[in-house]
């Protein structure tokens, strides 16, 4: 398997030629870095992502709160963990870094808020 990939672990940003042959063995063209090494196997093998998104509010002052993952997941579970998003709601004020969701999927990454909202005083709507 072969792949082209540009690295995003320094800001040099090398364009990365990687490939598995049919004994295992990984080569990797382009690297400026050790860390370029890594990035080219880590996509080839088990590529990871952060996820980001909205869940969905109620009672706060928008309808919508962005959040995160805390670590990569992996990237064929991305979808996985969007339908856990899609059915999360928050009911209560919520800092920003407070866990929404722990552990999601048993992958070892939580949901976390990246803005604070607060519930509006009451009559304040």
């Amino acid at each position: 398997m072969k792949k082209t990939v540009t690295c995003i672990e320094c800001p040099v940003g090398c364009r990365l030629e990687a490939e598995i042959d049919a004994s295992g063995t990984i080569k990797v063209l382009g690297n400026k870095c050790a860390k370029g090494y890594a990035y080219a196997v880590k996509e080839l093998t088990s590529p990871e992502r952060f996820q980001t998104s909205t869940v969905k509010a109620e009672g706060l002052e928008v309808k919508r709160v962005p959040v995160r993952t805390d670590s990569p997941v992996p990237k064929g579970r991305i979808k996985d963990v969007m339908d856990v998003l899609e059915k999360t709601v928050i009911v209560s004020s919520i800092e920003e870094g407070d866990i929404v969701a722990e552990n999601v999927l048993g992958l070892g990454a939580n949901i976390i808020a990246t803005r604070s909202y607060k519930k509006p005083a009451p009559g304040s709507r």
